[in-house]
């Protein structure tokens, strides 16, 4: 099951440089957890029906100028009842100086109020993609992720089918190692995942008979990637007698992952098959279908076309009765 993620403030505060015009209460354990950012402009005239206590409330030139015209006390009625809901922080792009009462209702709530040099738009965007990247749902699966033509390919299987042993040779005819034995998948996009190694066993391939290797230090930087979006799964198992394979490649099979569905092949192992070569051909054949082209489809047709050309003809040439 996917983990619940969070980022603590103080992360999002060193990494956008932000400054602490006022430090909260809970500052120092504070955690981010929602990914949307809110610009607080119908909470301004109390208006709090559906609002989210998690979101982050980023206040811009349009929020400063229509606190402007308010007398003081209608202003710290306005951060009062804004700073009465448990927010994570209300950050102040622009430089806006912030108001008085701002800081006052900061102090008796407990709340932190950050500043940025950033315009608001470029800062809520901004903030937006780093917290989806922080936030958004993972899960760790057992396989090999490899780099092959562009293609992050996931090979998934038994222990023991030769899963660490196909990503050496691929990488020994250039392609590149992302993540051995377990792999971290993150949905970073409706429709996209990506994987990478923990970093405890990054770079590290397990191979029975010889031990642990450093794919970095035995085959350089070259071979090696941090991450990779995972276009194609391949299962390899070992191979049945008797079990019916796909010899045409017309039917397509998918395998859900978060959500999120990824085309699927299954792949005989036996002595004698290459399975690098297969990989190989399995990878640009996937970019092929992404791009409109589908050989086995298209050999079908052929095929298809050829028998009616041939009825056809048997047809004419059968005699009247």
């Amino acid at each position: 099951m996917p983990n619940t993620q969070s980022i603590s403030l103080k992360t999002l505060v060193k990494e956008f440089n932000l400054e602490i015009l006022h430090k909260g209460a809970g500052y120092e354990t504070q955690q981010v957890v929602q990914t949307s950012i809110n610009r607080p402009g119908l909470s301004l005239v109390g208006f709090y029906d559906y609002f989210d206590n998690n979101r982050l409330q980023l206040m811009g030139k349009m929020e400063n100028t229509y606190l402007k015209m308010m007398g003081r006390e209608e202003r710290l009625k306005c951060f009062r009842d804004l700073m009465s809901h448990p927010i994570p922080a209300v950050i102040l792009a622009r430089n806006l100086a912030p108001y008085p009462e701002c800081l006052q209702a900061a102090e008796e709530y407990g709340r932190t109020v950050l500043r940025s040099a950033q315009e608001t738009g470029e800062l809520m965007s901004d903030l937006t993609t780093s917290l989806r990247s922080y936030l958004s749902p993972r899960i760790t699966r057992h396989g090999v992720l490899v780099e092959v033509y562009g293609e992050g390919i996931l090979l998934m299987g038994e222990s023991g089918v030769g899963k660490s042993e196909t990503a050496i040779e691929l990488i020994k005819r250039g392609h590149r190692l992302i993540a051995d034995d377990a792999v971290e998948i993150q949905r970073v996009h409706p429709n996209k995942l990506m994987g990478s190694a923990p970093e405890l066993i990054r770079y590290y391939v397990e191979m029975r008979g010889i031990g642990v290797i450093d794919v970095r230090q035995l085959f350089g930087m070259s071979a090696i990637k941090d991450s990779q979006y995972i276009d194609m799964i391949i299962n390899l198992e070992q191979w049945r007698e008797g079990m019916i394979y796909d010899r045409l490649g017309l039917d397509d099979f998918w395998t859900t992952i978060l959500d999120v569905e990824i085309p699927t092949l299954t792949i005989p192992v036996k002595p004698g098959r290459n399975l690098a070569v297969i990989i190989e051909v399995a990878a640009m054949n996937n970019r092929h279908k992404k791009m409109g082209y589908n050989a086995a489809q298209e050999f079908t047709d052929r095929i298809n076309a050829h028998f009616s050309e041939q009825m056809a003809e048997a047809e004419g040439d059968a005699p009247e009765t």
